[in-house]
Parts: structure tokens; C-alpha cells; sequence
């Protein structure tokens, strides 16, 4: 609702007029890009994910800080540009997040840049995804906590009041089991990818690593532009979960952008049309990995590590045999290790998190015969 209403806002305005004045530094009364966030009245749990997917819509977020100071719930938000700031700042000051409480007030941080050192759900650096889970405690030069903190998840488990009406403009989520898409939240499960490597991309490279956060349907690769791609997921969760942990990730030496697309659904071509294997159809895979809502896979979603889980390993496959593998793909490996009690699972350190992302990509479900298949996963443990 308050993302609605600022964007309306901002589309009535005339950005060439407010660069202008910008330039004569006779709009932005102080040139930070760094936001301060007071939510008054706070009768529903407000995330920090809520905070992105709201705020994100005036531009790009670098790193978010939530604590609780003088009894209010509060955040620090900083953006990649002044501009950006100032617009959600002038747009979203004063509106409701929902129909009648979470009030946001916003206002210009003295701060210049933001100091964070853990990514979990108190603090986030969305450039930097190699960063620990942390306690969480402490994430600046005070502790910071919030009181709606949940561990892992993108939008706490409740149903909302009797009578709560959807924001204007935007489509109810699908509910998912153990889950629902808080309204208000752009409920799409369709992603916008772009920045990618055309050299180096396939639709099935990003089935299998989207694939890490949510059920892939459907991948397409733009025809005319193939740096850019849609993905379908299952539901908006997963996709929010994809994005959460995608985004500003390194893919074939580029930095991969994520955000939610305009589109509702990812369409095939028409029989006849040119498309070059472009789009693919992934919604009945046996590869998907939460198909299944009892699934461990529900309870080990790591960000992008340069540990790889591997498991489903065949006893004949040895530490020498797996190494080999994964530097024949072009990974340095840094170290590895047997679970003890079972030697169908290890963990295999590489050079760096993208290189693990690569090998992920080209290893997971990796055919040693006899229908043995390797399944790779991020660890959150090193070795």
C-alpha cells in the first residue's frame, strides 16, 4: 500500500526538474543516502524483507538495519544514490504500510554509510552476500535487536485480522503451506534477471541454481536481449527467497541483478516461433527439491557459499574422484571432508563463492551410472 501510493507519487513528478534542482543543491537538504525509518503503531510484524520490497521500488537498496530504540521499531536503510533516498523519503513519509497502523516516518540519516557485518534478519548487506548469519546481536557500534525478528524467513506465518483488504494495484500471493505473502507485498512469483553473461547463460543453468530457492516452472531468455531473462517460480515465497539471495550475486563474472517482474506468467513460444531453445518448460522436473512439504530442503536454504553440501555420493566415489570432478569444471579446491557417520554426504570448499555457484550449476545432479546422481547444495558450515 505504501509502496502503491509512493510510486503514484513519484509518477506525477518530473524527474529531469528534480535533477536540476538536485544539481543546484537546492532540493536535498542534507545529501545523504541514508534513510532513518521510524514505523509507528506497529500492530503486524514488519521484516525487514517488507522493508526492502517497499523501499526497493525508488531504487536500489544497498544495506538494511533494523533495532529498537526509545521503545519504536526502527531501520536504517541506505540506497546507491541521494536521489533515490530523497524520493522514497518525500513519497513514503507519513503513509500506512497497512490500512490504519504501521505509519512509516522517514527522514534523513546524519549517517553517510552503513556498517554491517552479519546478513540475517536484523541486518542485510545486499552487496555483499559472502557475509556470515551471525548472532545477529550486533550489527553496528550499538546493539540493535527488533521484536518481530523470526530466523530464515521471508514473511512470518499469520493470516492478517478479519476484513484486511489487499492494497490497491496489487495482486494477492498465493498461500503457501506454512507460509503466507503478507498483503500489501506484490504477490508475483515471476522474476526479472538481468545483467546476465549471454555468452555463458542457459535457461537450464538458472533452473538449477534458482532451483536452490524455490521450484522453478518455467525460464526464459530473451530472444532480442539475451543478458535479461524471466523465471517462474512456484509461488511468490519462493520467489521473494530467490531474490533475497540472488541478487548482486556474481554469475559468469557479471553481478546478476533479481527484483520481481510485470509479468504474472512466463509464456511459451507459439508453435512456429523462432526462439532457439530459449524457453523451457521445468514444471513437471524431477529436480525439484520442495516438491515435497515435509522436505529436509525446507530447513537448509543457505545464501551462496563457497562450501558446496554434496550428498547421494556412491560408496565406489572416493575424495580423489570427487576433487577431480569438480576441477574438471574449472573449480580450485580448497579443502574437503567426509561426513563421519555417513559417506554419502561431504563438504567441498572452492575458491570463491562464484566459483562455487558455477560448479553447483554444472555438478548438481551429475550422473556417476547406475542412476546415481550427485545433489549439490550451499553450506552454511566451512571446513
Amino acid at each position: 500500500q505504501a509502496a502503491f501510493q509512493g510510486v503514484n507519487t513519484v509518477q506525477h513528478r518530473n524527474p529531469s526538474i528534480t535533477s536540476a534542482r538536485a544539481a543546484e543543491g537546492g532540493i536535498l537538504p542534507r545529501q545523504s543516502s541514508v534513510l532513518r525509518i521510524v514505523v509507528e503503531n506497529v500492530l503486524y510484524p514488519i521484516t525487514l524483507d517488507i522493508l526492502y520490497q517497499i523501499f526497493s521500488k525508488f531504487g536500489f537498496v544497498l544495506k538494511i538495519i533494523l533495532f529498537h530504540k526509545n521503545n519504536q521499531f526502527q531501520a536504517l536503510l541506505q540506497y546507491a544514490d541521494t536521489i533515490n533516498a530523497y524520493y522514497a523519503k518525500m513519497s513514503l513519509d507519513g503513509h500506512s504500510i497497512y490500512t490504519g497502523c504501521c505509519t512509516l516516518r522517514v527522514d534523513f540519516s546524519k549517517l553517510t554509510n552503513l556498517m554491517v557485518k552479519y546478513n540475517n534478519d536484523k541486518s542485510r548487506d545486499f552487496t555483499r552476500i559472502d557475509l556470515p548469519f551471525g548472532d545477529g546481536q550486533r550489527t553496528m557500534e550499538t546493539s540493535v535487536s527488533t521484536p518481530f525478528a523470526t530466523q530464515n524467513t521471508i514473511f512470518p506465518s499469520y493470516s492478517g485480522p478479519p476484513g484486511f483488504a489487499p492494497a490497491l494495484g496489487f495482486p494477492q500471493g498465493a498461500a503457501v503451506p506454512g507460509h503466507m505473502t503478507v498483503p500489501g507485498i506484490p504477490g508475483n512469483s515471476v522474476l526479472l534477471v538481468s545483467n546476465l553473461n549471454p555468452e555463458a547463460i542457459t535457461p537450464y543453468g538458472l533452473f538449477i541454481l534458482f532451483g536452490v530457492y524455490g521450484d522453478v516452472h518455467r525460464v526464459k531468455i530473451m530472444f532480442k536481449k539475451r543478458g535479461i531473462a524471466l523465471v517462474q517460480m512456484a509461488d511468490a515465497t519462493q520467489a521473494q527467497l530467490a531474490i533475497t539471495y540472488l541478487n548482486g550475486q556474481r554469475l559468469y563474472g557479471k553481478v546478476m541483478h533479481a527484483t520481481l517482474s510485470k509479468y504474472q506468467t512466463v509464456q511459451l513460444p507459439r508453435e512456429g516461433q523462432e526462439d532457439k531453445g530459449l524457453t523451457k518448460d521445468y514444471s513437471n522436473s524431477p529436480l525439484h527439491r520442495f516438491r515435497n512439504p515435509c522436505s529436509k530442503n525446507f530447513q537448509n536454504v543457505f545464501p551462496p557459499s563457497a562450501t558446496l553440501h554434496l550428498s547421494n555420493i556412491p560408496p565406489s566415489v572416493t575424495v580423489d574422484d570427487l576433487k577431480n570432478l569438480f576441477t574438471s569444471k574449472g573449480s580450485t579446491v580448497k579443502g574437503f571432508k567426509f561426513f563421519q557417520k555417513d559417506c554419502k554426504m561431504a563438504l567441498i570448499q572452492l575458491g570463491s563463492v562464484e566459483e562455487a555457484v558455477h560448479a553447483l550449476i554444472e555438478l548438481h545432479n551429475h550422473d556417476f551410472g547406475e542412476n546415481q546422481h550427485l545433489r549439490v547444495s550451499f553450506s552454511k558450515s566451512s571446513i
